[in-house]
């Protein structure tokens, strides 16, 4: 629900008055216009909405940040000190406050002893406060009068009560003292009463009982009843039939008479998420809802940030302009987070004054930047390095080299709190023609290794409910605990490269979780977490359009490069306009790619690193050394891919053709049994028949040989 509130500074809210918080007010209230504002000091504008649904007669649900740290008549506070301050200024004479490992405790002084005398139906002669909380005897929670402006004094020190400030002998205060201890020896004599109930059960029977009696205001909080009660147990679900019966049947005390809407007895319940507990619990009775607690808006960012200004590295020559920076860019962060970005400001020595460098340093928490730390000549010849590996292919690998040269400059448009993504491209062409393969060498020349490389695999996101999978399902279903595969891999490894396989088989619905990603560099997840992308290369490949290059090669003898690209490029354009994501395509023109078919003069360059591969392999089981035979080899391999059905399969199809090779390998190593440290060669005889030779030895052909 909304947090926006309409807040009324009280009398007893100035700055001479008692230090409660501000009364709210419903729209249309004393202020006359009804119009909303911005986040004051008193409470936080969840705390209005609080107060709004308790003025109707609800029970709450608190759910969401509830760790998070807030402020109340201004100042920082947690989370119990906001809402048991809140209660108490609503007029609560006893506010408990259950968890499941400190039990049932009172936040607030003197409640424990209203709470005693209420359980055990003993009168107190409470009066009311100016600020409307009764105290015991008209007096303050602390057995302490208030005075005329109705605060409590401090309580004296030490030295006030043993006798004046020069040290000279108070026979009263020595009197005191000792029938402090008379008193205490008497306690010590006298039989114990029953203590205050420990189990859960017992504390909700006596919630139970307490909110029930409209002899007295009182207000009891349930915090995280759903670890307590994990669901799935039958004494899980009696419990919370007990607790919610505390909840309904609660009334509105005596001492809230007037035409106003006043609370009932508060019984409340706090969660880290709603959907741990049951559904039923809240959503079958109206007199019960569920209040989701976000992180601060920007008017609640703003005034956080207004009190912590101070503690920034550079605040002294910050301005108005900083501060308003700073709010935006720390969108979505909690006030944890923000105050720990104070400390970090000087851990890293990153000033107020550049908020987009001092949020990248708070997120990432690395002290080392791989695209910092990249070889200034590696950078400029990362064409020549990324071409040796995909062959054929210079106008892909130019495209992505130049990227990561602006990346390791760090040169771009505009200014941000949450940057762009390093690079973001669409790969199309045919299949087999090194797309993949670029997305790994890419990673394994930025960070070392190709475990920076992951790859999705678009073909598995095909349903609509498939995009829960990327960023996390919603709370209230299965594996939202879990968030999202792409979110998760991002917050473990922020500098990755991200391979998208197959865009074009995903499901629309799927496809919108990347217009954030490519706009504003960020996704957050079921739980509220949030993924930067920032330090991320991601990387779209697509076959679309590669089912007609075949018909193409039959239509001419040669298809160009130009030709290649506008056919695949036009296919791209029309695919995003057939599912309606236009804006997508709009976001990535920049980045698309067309990869080049694989022509003759690449293929003998493609054979001959298969067949590298191949006798690295043979040489690392057996220790023998293999020695292709490429005059054999490569007219024949170039015969087989002039046939387009073998052109539209790229390299796969050379891999396939191999295949031969490999087999009369296996079938030499199997029979023969080579020693270690001898040598064999493979070739390819008249026939088409490959052939294994050992050295002195004339031509094999294995049992693993086929015929062409």
């Amino acid at each position: 629900m909304s947090a926006v509130g309409w807040v009324k500074q009280s009398d007893e809210g100035g700055a001479g008055g008692a230090g409660r918080p501000s009364r709210t007010e419903p729209p249309g209230g004393p202020t006359g216009d009804g119009q909303p504002v911005v986040a004051d000091g008193m409470m936080p504008l969840w705390a209005v909405s609080l107060d709004w649904e308790l003025r109707r007669g609800r029970q709450v649900i608190l759910n969401g940040q509830i760790r998070d740290r807030w402020w109340f008549a201004d100042r920082p506070a947690s989370f119990r000190e906001v809402v048991a301050g809140l209660l108490e200024a609503r007029g609560a004479e006893v506010v408990g406050w259950w968890d499941p490992v400190g039990g049932l405790t009172f936040p607030l002084p003197g409640h424990a002893e209203r709470f005693d005398e209420l359980r055990e139906g003993r009168s107190s002669g409470r009066a009311q406060t100016p600020g409307g909380a009764a105290t015991p005897g008209g007096a303050s929670g602390t057995g302490t009068p208030p005075d005329a402006a109705g605060t409590r004094p401090p309580p004296q020190g030490r030295g006030d009560a043993e006798g004046p400030l020069d040290g000279a002998p108070d026979a009263s205060a020595r009197a005191r003292r000792g029938d402090e201890r008379d008193r205490g020896r008497e306690r010590l004599l006298t039989p114990r009463q029953s203590g205050r109930p420990r189990s859960f059960e017992d504390v909700v029977a006596t919630v139970h009982r307490l909110v029930a009696l409209p002899d007295a205001a009182v207000a009891f909080v349930f915090e995280d009843v759903d670890h307590h009660l994990p669901p799935g147990r039958p004494e899980s679900h009696l419990g919370y039939l007990r607790l919610r019966a505390a909840m309904t049947d609660a009334v509105t005390p005596r001492s809230a008479a007037g035409p106003a809407p006043h609370a009932r007895n508060a019984v409340l319940c706090a969660v880290g998420d709603v959907g741990r507990l049951p559904g039923w619990f809240h959503l079958e009775d109206p007199r019960v809802a569920a209040l989701h607690i976000g992180p601060p808006d920007p008017s609640e960012r703003r005034l956080w940030l207004t009190w912590l200004l101070r503690t920034f590295n550079g605040a002294h020559e910050s301005s108005r302009a900083d501060l308003e920076a700073l709010v935006g860019a720390t969108d979505g962060m909690l006030g944890w987070d923000i105050d720990s970005l104070a400390r970090t400001s000087w851990m890293r020595n990153a000033p107020v004054g550049k908020p987009d460098k001092l949020l990248e340093l708070h997120r990432l928490n690395v002290s080392v930047d791989p695209w910092t730390q990249l070889d200034r000549e590696t950078v400029a010849g990362a064409a020549g390095a990324l071409g040796s590996r995909v062959v054929g292919q210079s106008v892909a690998v130019n495209a992505v080299a130049s990227a990561l040269q602006s990346a390791f400059v760090g040169v771009d448009f505009g200014s941000s709190g949450t940057a762009r993504p390093r690079g973001a491209f669409f790969f199309v062409g045919p299949t087999g023609v090194g797309k993949t393969e670029l997305a790994k060498s890419v990673a394994e020349l930025m960070f070392g290794d190709q475990s920076a490389y992951a790859r999705f695999d678009m073909s598995e996101y095909q349903q609509e409910h498939a995009a829960e999978r990327l960023a996390g399902a919603p709370p209230g279903y299965i594996g939202h605990e879990q968030g999202g595969e792409l979110t998760r891999r991002v917050q473990e490894r922020p500098f990755s490269v991200l391979l998208f396989d197959e865009i074009e088989k995903a499901h629309p619905k799927v496809l919108d979780k990347f217009l954030q990603i490519l706009e504003d560099g960020r996704l957050t997840d079921g739980r509220g977490q949030t993924a930067y992308f920032s330090q991320c290369l991601i990387i779209f490949t697509s076959n679309t359009g590669a089912d007609q290059v075949r018909s193409l090669l039959e239509e001419r003898d040669r298809l160009s490069y130009p030709q290649l690209e506008a056919h695949f490029t036009r296919a791209v354009e029309e695919k995003f306009r057939q599912i309606g994501r236009p804006e997508i395509y709009g976001r990535l023109k920049p980045g698309v790619v067309v990869f080049d078919m694989l022509r003759p003069e690449h293929v003998a360059r493609i054979t001959d690193r298969l067949l590298g591969e191949l006798a690295e392999s043979v040489r690392e089981r057996h220790r023998v050394e293999l020695v292709p035979d490429t005059d054999t080899l490569h007219p024949w391999i170039t015969e087989q891919m002039s046939d387009p059905a073998h052109q539209a399969y790229g390299g796969r199809q050379i891999r396939n053709e191999l295949e031969l090779v490999r087999a009369a390998v296996v079938g030499h190593l199997l029979v023969n049994r080579p020693e270690p440290g001898s040598r064999i060669r493979v070739g390819l005889g008249a026939d088409g028949r490959p052939w294994v030779t050992a050295d002195g030895a004339g031509p094999f052909a294995g049992e693993g040989s086929v015929r062409s």
